[in-house]
């Protein structure tokens, strides 16, 4: 058993890919008779609202995701991340960073528009200069001070991915724990032994392992899963119309209709069968999941959606 999650963060209603993740984050959790949790990441507070929180847990039940115990909110969790903090910087790891971002990227380059690891600019950076910056107004954020290990990953579906530890931010400027702080944290802290989501974020599980180290923890396993892409090859967003539950209803279809969408996506059942969750779990084998992007917005005319679901090959 690994216990898994799905954690969305209350800025919007989610959608289709959003969905999709969470309907294959439960296969992969309750095909191995795990519990399954649903975390909120909602310490962003100028986004993050609570209206958005009922309406995305009103259409995860739709669709008949389910989950177990109470839903946990990282606002607040605060506490914890700030203990995690401390107990790195007992160890000396962590450091004050008063680089703004324009700065950052006059500072480093990398090929192919690739983003560059920070370079280290106020890692020595001397007390009074420190305080020199501080006196004009500029609030540091905090910044891993790593070691530059490489760590490996072996991801369920994407195989092993090698990621350098990097002098990443803990906690921003504005004090709120930094998203690569916060995920650690909680996962180790509820027990989530399987991590499933959007691979946009399979090159930030190695510094996350490396980070659930030095936090004496060990790291979950990961399951990173390809996402929605919109018509122009783009990750799905609200811009390409239709993307929502409340959206795909008011078009005539039903959550058991998206349900069937989804599920045709990764190959679970024919396009607009009806099917259950329970029936989707039933034919669920992770590695038959497909690995390409599904791309909404192609071939309505066979599915009877805009989206390309690929063919089942079972006996």
């Amino acid at each position: 058993m690994a216990v898994g999650r799905f954690a969305p963060s209350p800025t919007g209603a989610l959608h289709l890919g959003n969905l999709r993740t969470a309907m294959l984050a439960w296969l992969f959790a309750r095909s191995t008779s795990s519990r399954f949790l649903v975390r909120m990441e909602d310490l962003d507070h100028v986004v993050a609202r609570p209206e958005h929180e009922g309406q995305q847990l009103a259409d995860l039940a739709s669709l008949g995701v389910d989950w177990d115990g109470t839903v946990v909110r990282q606002s607040e969790r605060w506490e914890r991340y700030e203990a995690a903090i401390r107990l790195l910087a007992e160890q000396g790891l962590t450091y004050p960073c008063f680089c703004t971002r324009k700065e950052i990227q006059a500072a480093v380059s990398a090929p192919h528009g690739e983003v560059a690891p920070y370079p280290g600019t106020c890692r020595r950076l001397s007390s009074s200069a420190q305080a020199a910056h501080e006196a004009v107004g500029r609030r540091p954020a905090l910044r891993l001070r790593s070691d530059g290990a490489s760590v490996v990953v072996d991801d369920l579906l994407c195989g092993p991915v090698r990621g350098l530890v990097d002098d990443f931010v803990l906690r921003r400027n504005d004090g709120v724990p930094a998203y690569n702080l916060a995920v650690v944290v909680d996962d180790c802290g509820q027990g989530i032994e399987q991590v499933v989501r959007g691979d946009d974020l399979l090159t930030s599980s190695p510094r996350q392992a490396g980070l659930a180290h030095l936090l004496g923890f060990a790291a979950p396993s990961y399951a990173h899963v390809p996402l929605v892409l919109g018509p122009s090859g783009q990750r799905l967003a609200k811009r390409d119309g239709g993307v929502t539950l409340a959206d795909q209803q008011a078009l005539g279809r039903s959550a058991e209709g998206v349900r069937s969408l989804l599920g045709a996506s990764v190959g679970l059942c024919e396009p607009n069968e009806p099917v259950t969750m329970a029936d989707l779990l039933e034919r669920f084998e992770p590695v038959r999941l497909p690995r390409q992007p599904w791309v909404w917005g192609q071939a309505a005319d066979r599915t009877g959606a805009a989206g390309e679901a690929p063919r089942l090959s079972r006996p």
